[in-house]
């Protein structure tokens, strides 16, 4: 989205968590700046943590609305830091990344298809104590015959410093044509970190003995429990818009958690 196109902002619409913090922000900012119905608004501002700015980035998927987030929450990654004063000319100065889901496809043990889409990662998860059996194929060929593990994901650039770091994946910047392949605590092969793939890659992931070994597929917050297979793709005709301030944008908290100690 070129700055030229980004609304001026008059109309502001603000959605809170339903903690006492985030309530009571939402109200001392409406009192200075109004408030508009979230259809109606140049700017949807959220007030909370991560959780939250995920599911209003859902929620306004390719309506080409952008989302501002205040830190009202605990981790506020994807948050900029909340202040009551100078909010428009914040906004006005803000920079916009576009951000592009992943979408899943998961098979049940029913054989019944499922489609969820995902803006931090699609994970695979063991059910029970047995951990998981994979195959992961790429693009049609098999690049992992067995994996066995507690689990695997598919992150994003924007999810690389979420579940993916904490799984001592890499961090991606925001618009590197990557996307990351991470295992969670494997155990055969115990030396096979992950690896990077190309945005335009498919990745299929196949559930071995999954009447012995259960395993659920988890897109964001959608998760399909005893899973067979999994597909996942990025989806590049579907975005949303996410504002950060000029001062503290996505590739200065890129390189700011990766010199974290």
């Amino acid at each position: 989205m070129p700055r030229s196109a980004i609304p001026t902002f008059d109309r502001i619409a603000f959605v809170a968590s339903d903690t006492a913090e985030a309530i009571e922000a939402k109200a001392a900012l409406i009192d200075l700046y109004g408030d508009t119905d979230p259809a109606d608004a140049d700017v949807v501002v959220t007030l909370g943590g991560d959780g939250l700015m995920l599911t209003t980035l859902h929620a306004f998927m390719n309506t080409d609305k952008p989302i501002y987030g205040m830190n009202r929450g605990s981790v506020g990654f994807l948050m900029n830091e909340f202040r009551l004063d100078s909010l428009r000319e914040r906004l006005a100065n803000s920079v916009v990344s576009a951000i592009h889901p992943l979408i899943m496809t998961a098979v049940d043990a029913a054989g019944q298809s499922h489609a969820a889409r995902a803006i931090n990662e699609v994970s695979l998860l063991r059910q029970t104590y047995q951990a998981a059996k994979l195959r992961i194929a790429i693009d049609g060929k098999v690049r992992l015959e067995e994996l066995i593990c507690d689990g695997v994901m598919v992150a994003t650039p924007a999810g690389s410093t979420a579940y993916n770091l904490s799984a001592h994946g890499p961090i991606l910047p925001i618009h590197a044509p990557l996307l990351a392949l991470t295992p969670i605590s494997p155990f055969r092969p115990r030396r096979w970190r992950g690896a990077l793939m190309p945005n335009r890659c498919s990745v299929v992931i196949d559930v071995l003995e999954h009447e012995k070994r259960p395993t659920s597929a988890a897109a964001d917050h959608t998760e399909i429990r005893d899973v067979v297979k999994v597909t996942v793709r990025e989806d590049h005709k579907q975005r949303s818009l996410i504002l950060f301030d000029r001062d503290h944008s996505w590739d200065e908290r890129i390189l700011a958690e990766q010199f974290r100690y």
